[in-house]
C-alpha cells in the first residue's frame, strides 16, 4: 500500500504508479501483425451478414427478387474464404512474429464471428428464400451450426491436444462446408442432415491435421480456385453453374473422407500397438 506524506500537495500522485500506468497501458492497447490480420477476419464476417441480409433477405421480404440473389450470395461466401484466409495468415504470422497478449482471445471472437454468425445466418436465410424450405426447422439447424462453433472455440481454448491436429472439424473448414451445402441446392431434408452432420464433425474427437507447410499452401490455392468458382457462377459466366456444384461437392467430399481417412490411421494404428505389445509379452515367455 501507498503511503501518502499529510503534507504533500493535493494532485501529487507517486511516482511509482505513474511510472507502472505508463508502462502497462501501451502492452494493453498494442496490436501486432498478426491482431490486424484477426480483426480483416472479423471485418469479413461482419460484412459476409451484411451483403446476406441486404442482397438475399431483404429484397426477398419486399418482393424484389425470389430466392437467393447469385451476386450477393456469391459475395458472402467469398468474404467467408477471405476471412478463411486473414485466418491462415494471422496463425502464421503469430507463429514467425511475437502475437500480443490478447491475440488469441482475439482470434476466437473473430472466428465465431466469421465461422459461427455467418454461415448459421446463411443457413437462417436459406431457410427463408428457399421454396421448398421451412423457415423454422431451418432455424433450428443454424442454431445447432452457432452453438457448435461456440462450443468448439470455448474447448479450444482450454484442452490441449498434440502438435499438427485439431480435435474436430476446424470452424473455417465447418464454416465453408455449410454454406457449400447451401449453395449446392439439395432436398431441404438433405441439406438440414448434411448441415447438423457438419456441425457435428466440428465438436466430435475426429482429428484433422493443423495446415501448416505445403498443406497451407494447398489450402490457400483452394481457396482461390473457390472464390474464382463462385465469381464465374454469380456473373453467369458459361459452365458457371457446374463450376460451382463441382466445387461444392468436392467440398463436401472432403469433410466427408478426411474423418474417414483420419479413422481408418487410428484403427490401423491400435492394431499395430496390440500387435507390437502381444510380441513384446511373447518375448518375455520363456
Amino acid at each position: 500500500m501507498t503511503v501518502i506524506d499529510p503534507e504533500t500537495q493535493p494532485g501529487w500522485v507517486p511516482e511509482a504508479d505513474e511510472v507502472d500506468e505508463e508502462e502497462e497501458m501501451p502492452l494493453s492497447l498494442r496490436l501486432s501483425i498478426a491482431d490486424t490480420l484477426t480483426l480483416g477476419n472479423a471485418t469479413c464476417g461482419f460484412m459476409a451478414v451484411y451483403f446476406t441480409t441486404t442482397g438475399i433477405l431483404i429484397p426477398h421480404l419486399t418482393g424484389d427478387n425470389s430466392g437467393m440473389a447469385r451476386n450477393s450470395a456469391a459475395t458472402a461466401v467469398i468474404l467467408m474464404l477471405c476471412a478463411a484466409v486473414f485466418d491462415l495468415f494471422d496463425g502464421l504470422v503469430a507463429r514467425k512474429l511475437r502475437s500480443s497478449p490478447m491475440g488469441a482471445e482475439l482470434d476466437n471472437l473473430s472466428d465465431l464471428i466469421s465461422f459461427g454468425l455467418a454461415p448459421a445466418y446463411f443457413v437462417l436465410v436459406y431457410g427463408m428464400v428457399a421454396r421448398d424450405a421451412h423457415e423454422r426447422v431451418a432455424a433450428v439447424g443454424a442454431i445447432v451450426v452457432l452453438l457448435a462453433v461456440v462450443l468448439r472455440l470455448a474447448r479450444f481454448s482450454c484442452v490441449t491436444v498434440k502438435d499438427g491436429t485439431f480435435q474436430g472439424m476446424p470452424s473455417p473448414f465447418g464454416a465453408l462446408t455449410v454454406v457449400s451445402i447451401v449453395l449446392l441446392e439439395l432436398p431441404f431434408e438433405a441439406t438440414l442432415l448434411a448441415v447438423v452432420g457438419t456441425a457435428w464433425l466440428m465438436v466430435s474427437r475426429v482429428e484433422y491435421p493443423k495446415p501448416r507447410g505445403v498443406l497451407a499452401v494447398a489450402v490457400l490455392g483452394w481457396i482461390v480456385t473457390a472464390m474464382g468458382m463462385l465469381a464465374a457462377w454469380a456473373f453467369d459466366a458459361p459452365g458457371g453453374q457446374v463450376l460451382l456444384q463441382m466445387g461444392c461437392a468436392l467440398q463436401i467430399v472432403m469433410a466427408a473422407t478426411i474423418p474417414l481417412f483420419a479413422t481408418a490411421r487410428r484403427v490401423n494404428t491400435f492394431r499395430d500397438n496390440r500387435r507390437e505389445s502381444r510380441e513384446a509379452r511373447a518375448a518375455q515367455v520363456p
